[in-house]
């Protein structure tokens, strides 16, 4: 199965193709929990054998992740269901009861992981049936010794940053694993699947050109970036930004006053000429610190929340980088002309079910 581009780490599309070719073994090597779903200490993405009865159904959990997996299943019967609304904070999402239904009729529950969803996994855990599998993408596509603690994801505190999606090199990753994992589980479509992934590649590899070339438009002093949430420290280290601050902190609570004084003091010293907020959750905090320093306050950022709603062109985790990057850039002094002429449209028709 051909790569049109390796994205991040050269060797996981190498390792799960070698997996799919003895996914019964990969099987069944797994142990399985009470509710029946195969989990594997050493493989946080065990891959699942074929699917014989039926199309293959899937749950996911944030939006943009459920966007790549409807962009890698374009066109065939695979049913997608969505279970994270969007506009809802992922990192303390609690599922309903009747999410249970969900997990247990799926095959494959792809979530993101690096401790994102918790509640979510466990409740697949203990509901799932007898074969379905658990595929965390950021805990499988990377190593340990790259994950991400910083001061909203503190080390002392057990949770890397999690946000590898809005890094389009590493969301390559994900659409790779996503491609393998749905290609093990079912086989009828593998060429569909393959085809899906290879258009999809070239689009991700549009945009990680475009926000190359539109970073070097912006002055370095100016790739700094304050923002809500914590959402873009991957994204920082692959492009060459640095993410100076966020204001929501590992709590989730409100800043301390002094945290807000020092966040204003490095506004003030960094010269930034804007900070960012989310259009889902609004900063009032942001808003008196742009207003105190005079810095501009753009907030119309988002992390894991579509643009627009289902059904919309944009309404795709290839629009989303796009608005996002394009918002950055511009704020910043940078020139957003080679995001602007992206072609985001989905590889395919999206028939993902995005809950609201």
């Amino acid at each position: 199965m051909p790569l049109t581009r390796v994205f991040g780490r050269s060797f996981w599309p190498l390792v799960i193709v070698g997996c799919i070719v003895v996914a019964a073994s990969c099987a069944s090597s797994s142990s399985s929990s009470d509710g029946g779903v195969l989990v594997d200490a050493t493989n946080s993405c065990p891959m699942r054998s074929a699917v014989t009865d039926g199309p293959l159904s899937v749950a996911t959990t944030v939006a943009p992740i459920t966007s790549i997996v409807a962009n890698i299943a374009a066109g065939t019967p695979t049913i997608i269901q969505g279970i994270v609304p969007e506009g809802t904070n992922s990192h303390t999402y609690e599922p309903p009861p009747s999410v249970a239904a969900t997990l247990e009729d799926a095959d494959i529950v792809f979530i993101n992981g690096l401790v994102l969803e918790e509640p979510t996994k466990e409740l697949a855990q203990a509901n799932a049936r007898s074969g379905s599998v658990i595929c965390e993408l950021a805990t499988t596509i990377l190593p340990e010794d790259e994950w991400i603690y910083d001061f909203s994801f503190p080390k002392e505190g057990g949770k890397p940053n999690p946000h590898l999606w809005t890094d389009p090199q590493m969301a390559g990753d994900y659409a790779a694993l996503i491609r393998d994992a749905l290609t093990a589980a079912d086989p009828t479509h593998a060429t569909q699947y393959a085809e899906n992934y290879a258009a999809f590649a070239l689009k991700i590899d549009a945009i990680d050109q475009a926000v190359a070339q539109a970073t070097a438009t912006i002055s370095e002093d100016q790739r700094q970036l304050l923002t809500y949430h914590d959402a873009y420290a991957y994204f920082a280290r692959t492009y060459g930004w640095t993410v100076i601050g966020a204001i929501q902190p590992s709590s989730f609570e409100e800043p301390t006053p002094e945290e807000i004084a020092d966040l204003m003091d490095q506004v003030t010293s960094t010269g930034v000429k804007a900070i960012f907020g989310s259009e889902v959750f609004p900063s009032t905090v942001l808003e008196q610190i742009g207003k105190e320093t005079g810095v501009r306050y753009v907030d119309v950022l988002r992390d894991d929340d579509l643009i627009g709603g289902p059904g919309d062109s944009d309404h795709s985790w290839l629009g989303l980088m796009r608005f996002n990057y394009v918002t950055m850039v511009e704020a910043l002094g940078g020139d957003a002309s080679a995001l602007k002429t992206l072609d985001t449209s989905d590889v395919g028709p999206d028939t993902a079910n995005y809950p609201q």
